[in-house]
């Protein structure tokens, strides 16, 4: 695309991470014009996400599951154990997946592999155009979006997908505001080769400042996510392999056998954060534009994939009956659709954290009194897990999940 050519089409998405590729793919496999602002680089993030299986269904209609199959471990057993040492603990809990008809929750794949993928999928797509390029402004008016990139490229079109992070421009050009609130907590993720296998169980050990998640990999591997107070993960993560090997296999209490801990981590602090509205001004924003959770129940990731998903059906259809996907009848639907989906989740992953973390008796007695309910009564495990896979409340599309 020559960078003196002022360029016309549908729909602009800004960022090139998994949901905005999501979101690009999911409008030009439809046949709508898009165009994919984003630099294309290497995907260096050893860190891994775990697709439940409502995006495993958003990559299989989308055609990038099959490619991803085999790189993805499957999760068929949730173990959730009570490690907060308190007077009052929860009962350990299994969640199988069994219980609800599925094969497994969802699958653990690394993001590199993930990206990789998608970007495979996006080049065999006559109607996405790709610039390898970062945008430099987004200017919304009454009938089109101005987008400018950092070579002098110019776009108009009739609606921009904001897919380009928690700094997002696209929210800022939108005029859309974001409520933020830092959490007194970190998160340390790696990866870890263990002698014993994990058997595609999924173990959360919930300690009184965070929980520590071991989550499987193909083969005897598996990724951490060990969420804890600021300082304990700065030195955790400062320490050398082998050290380290011992306080991941200390906090597993040894259930996965001797650890060896793989190349790099991450250390992060951690916030929740949501945009006043996903969408205004001729800009739907999705992922980290819309909102930030913490790594806490595999929700982050998989909600962003859902706005990816209704978004690129939205604006679709808006096209098939000759409507303009950027008006605000349209981004008014998108909202509606996303709007349940993202506060509940928001909601449900604070109220978790907050009652883990509480020092409050009647918190600590309540949080396990709703462990040994769920231990106990079928129909309500049974409800929880498939709101846990799914859209929340989504009664149509939880139907192949039960």
């Amino acid at each position: 695309m020559d960078s003196s050519v002022t360029t016309e089409t549908d729909v602009a998405v800004i960022g090139g991470g998994p949901a905005g590729l999501t979101t690009a793919i999911a409008l030009a496999r439809r046949g709508v014009r898009t165009v994919l602002v984003a630099r294309l680089a290497p995907y260096a993030d050893n860190r891994t996400t775990a697709l439940l299986h409502a995006s495993v269904a958003v990559l299989e209609e989308l055609g990038a599951w099959e490619a991803c199959r085999n790189a993805a471990a499957p999760l068929r057993t949730m173990r959730l154990v009570d490690d907060t040492g308190r007077l009052i603990r929860a009962p350990e809990l299994h969640l199988d997946c069994n219980e609800i008809g599925l094969d497994a929750f969802g699958y653990n794949i690394e993001n590199r592999i993930l990206v990789e993928t998608l970007e495979r999928r996006a080049t065999d797509l006559p109607a996405l155009t790709r610039i390898d390029e970062n945008a430099a402004s987004i200017e919304p008016s009454e009938h089109n979006v101005t987008v400018r990139t950092q070579q002098g490229r110019t776009l108009h079109v009739r609606l921009a997908v904001g897919a380009d992070g928690r700094n997002s421009i696209c929210r800022e050009a939108a005029q859309i505001g974001v409520r933020k609130r830092a959490l007194d907590q970190s998160a340390l993720t790696l990866n870890i080769e263990h002698t014993r296998p994990h058997d595609a169980i999924s173990t959360e050990f919930h300690t009184a400042h965070g929980p520590c998640v071991f989550v499987p990999l193909p083969g005897n591997r598996s990724s951490v996510v060990w969420v804890m107070r600021p300082e304990d993960a700065e030195w955790r993560g400062a320490l050398d392999d082998d050290a380290l090997a011992r306080e991941v296999e200390r906090q597993a209490h040894h259930h996965l056998g001797a650890l060896r801990v793989g190349p790099t981590r991450h250390v992060f602090p951690l916030g929740i954060e949501q945009a006043d509205r996903i969408a205004a001004h001729r800009i739907a924003l999705v992922g980290e534009a819309a909102h930030v959770l913490p790594p806490i129940g595999a929700q982050g990731l998989n909600l962003g994939l859902r706005d990816a998903a209704d978004i690129g059906a939205i604006a679709a259809d808006a096209l098939l009956l000759e409507q303009d996907p950027g008006s605000p009848a349209t981004l008014q639907r998108y909202e509606r659709k996303r709007r349940l989906d993202i506060q509940g989740r928001i909601a449900v992953v604070d109220f978790a954290n907050r009652t883990l973390l509480s020092d409050f008796l009647p918190a600590q007695a309540l949080r396990a009194a709703g462990m040994q309910a769920l231990a106990w009564s079928g129909p309500m495990r049974r409800f929880i897990m498939r709101q846990a896979i799914a859209p929340l409340f989504a009664a149509g599309q939880n139907r192949d999940a039960r």
